[in-house]
């Protein structure tokens, strides 16, 4: 009998309150229910407790809905009628659940019996609901419900753009794949090839973020603040730390890591023995050995990753044998898939939808075992009694998965049966964490900039851009001649385009990761059960607590990411040692 054939499979609870045969075709579906949970008179604590429940349940139903009209959408951009679909829900659905949203919100805070709500998690959910109210204005509905509509079609845009190499049209997840090439000319042509496709719509994707940023800071300027940066933190529930923080941790960054990309580079120029290092040089592997390949196929790569999760923890394996065995899982890049990779939680029947663009990369092994950190995550919570309890916020669920990276690492030889293969996936992945950090602190750094200057021109933005590309990227590499295409790097990051202000979790999640992988070197059993501690809590703690339970500090000073760093490069140079 396979593991497979063993699986309990899980089934979704009960739909007490909306019932069994919901089908959502129109508002006027969902809409009594609102009205019920509006109007319900509540006399005691228990109804209380209970008419959370009923409204997480509501919630849950239209947010797996939600979730599986943008997977579909996703795994086929070029399908209208799944397009179509996804944009009925947003114009449709999405602004009618605001506005009650709203209300019951208030009706929420005002109930008399609240204070006896006193279990963990209550006083957290509240919290959040009390900010919504703060920030929710009627005229930003439509505006929200426009945003989105335009959000979705840089998937679209970025989608459908292929390169031609040897004959061979390819995505451009592909033909990246070839910048690891050990002949430059070829590295070369693919780099060219992929910047003059995304180049070619520049025009269009600035055009786009352009009514994008006006739509933002009309949503901020209703709600009463000065820009959209500040409504943001307020909308993302940022309780723990705010934009000096977020300055603090740029100037750390730049302070701490930056010098060690320069270190990197230097390095990786010797060693390819070039007289400049160009853009096209920076993937390839520096002593002229072929690209890592560690799976041949989605299948291969998926049953590798339970392999390697059951190494960790064999109940990690089982969660993802669980979403093999439903289908919830789509790896593989081809022609009309979104861009990018993510785990995507069904609220109700509680098992995720991991998206990615697999080739045969590193960078896919890295991407598959963090999507399945985050599913781990999903998986921990799906118990917790409300919707607002198993949603996290971003600074906690980037922890689970990038912490995840780390903790599988010693478990990649799954992937590599070659010893120096192994060495290499490690030394590789360990570097592309000193190049993260920075990565974080340009994207971050640049969107300050963006919503601080709301009435800027398509000449500031390239100009600011380029300034801050240039505080955190190493000064080895040469640009000269490819100013154009320095000036739009910017532009082939999704989160800009679709979850403005989500990408600072990266750098804290990278943090924390960092620290739970010490841990978990010092002690691992007590350094992986603390990690699933602090994710079992959902979001029923503030974050430094759940930072707390994972025994990793929530702290950006340059002293902090030093010590880190210094960990990361001793293990750079025990790898490189043999």
């Amino acid at each position: 009998m396979t593991a497979e054939s063993q699986l309990q499979i899980p089934t979704r609870p009960a739909r007490r309150f909306i019932g069994e045969e919901l089908d959502l075709k129109s508002w006027d579906d969902v809409k009594p229910f609102y009205d019920s949970l509006l109007n319900r008179s509540i006399q005691n604590a228990s109804e209380l407790r209970q008419w959370f429940a009923d409204r997480s349940e509501l919630e849950s139903y239209l947010s797996e809905n939600f979730a599986w009209r943008y997977i579909r959408m996703t795994c086929d951009t070029a399908n209208e009628e799944l397009v179509n679909r996804l944009n009925f829900f947003i114009a449709e659905i999405q602004p009618q659940m605001t506005a009650y949203g709203n209300e019951l919100d208030k009706k929420a805070v005002e109930s008399p019996y609240l204070t006896d709500l006193s279990d963990q998690g209550f006083a957290v959910t509240v919290r959040g609901m009390k900010k919504a109210i703060e920030i929710f204005r009627e005229e930003n509905i439509p505006l929200q419900s426009e945003m989105q509509m335009e959000e979705r079609k840089y998937g679209a845009i970025t989608g459908a753009m292929t390169v031609e190499i040897n004959g061979e049209e390819m995505t451009l997840q592909k033909a990246s794949d070839l910048l690891q090439s050990t002949d430059r000319v070829a590295r070369e042509e693919a780099w060219r090839k992929i910047q003059d496709r995304r180049y070619l719509d520049h025009e269009t994707l600035d055009n786009l973020f352009n009514r994008l940023r006006d739509l933002r800071h009309q949503m901020a300027a209703n709600a009463g603040f000065a820009n959209f940066r500040d409504y943001m933190f307020a909308a993302l529930g940022r309780f723990d730390y705010t934009p000096d923080d977020c300055f603090s941790f740029h100037q750390s960054v730049s302070e701490a890591v930056v010098p060690l990309l320069d270190q990197l580079a230097e390095e990786r120029k010797q060693k390819l023995a070039v007289d400049t290092l160009r853009p096209w040089d920076t993937r390839v592997d520096p002593e002229g050995r072929p690209p890592l390949k560690p799976f041949a196929s989605g299948e291969d790569l998926l049953n590798k990753t339970i392999s390697c999760f059951d190494r960790l923890d064999p109940q990690l394996g089982t969660y993802l044998r669980i979403m093999k065995a439903m289908g919830h899982l789509d790896l593989e890049s081809r022609k009309g898939k979104a861009p990018g990779g993510y785990n995507y939680p069904l609220e109700e029947i509680g098992v995720p939808f991991i998206f990615m663009n697999a080739t045969s990369s590193l960078r896919d092994l890295v991407t598959m075992v963090h999507e399945g950190g985050h599913a781990v995550h999903s998986f921990l919570t799906r118990e917790l009694p409300l919707k607002s309890f198993r949603n996290p916020p971003m600074e906690v669920a980037e922890l689970a998965s990038m912490s995840m990276e780390l903790l599988t690492m010693d478990h990649w030889d799954v992937f590599f049966n070659d010893p120096e293969e192994l060495r290499r996936a490690k030394l590789q992945h360990l570097e592309s964490i000193i190049e993260t950090l920075p990565w974080v602190a340009t994207i971050d750094k640049f969107q300050h900039w963006i919503y601080e200057n709301p009435t800027h021109s398509i000449a500031d933005r390239r100009e600011n851009w380029v300034r801050i590309y240039d505080q955190f990227t190493d000064q080895i590499v040469d640009w000269s001649g490819l100013e154009p295409y320095k000036e739009y790097l910017w532009q082939r990051q999704l989160h800009l385009y679709e979850v403005p202000f989500y990408y600072i979790e990266y750098g804290i999640a990278q943090l924390g990761a960092l620290g739970i992988w010490l841990n978990y070197r010092q002690n691992p059993e007590k350094g992986l059960q603390g990690y699933k501690n602090a994710l079992a809590l959902g979001y029923m703690a503030p974050i430094r607590d759940i930072y707390r339970v994972a025994d990793v500090p929530f702290d950006f000073s340059r002293e902090h990411i030093s010590s880190l760093m210094n960990f990361v490069w001793e293990e750079i140079s025990r790898l490189k040692q043999g």
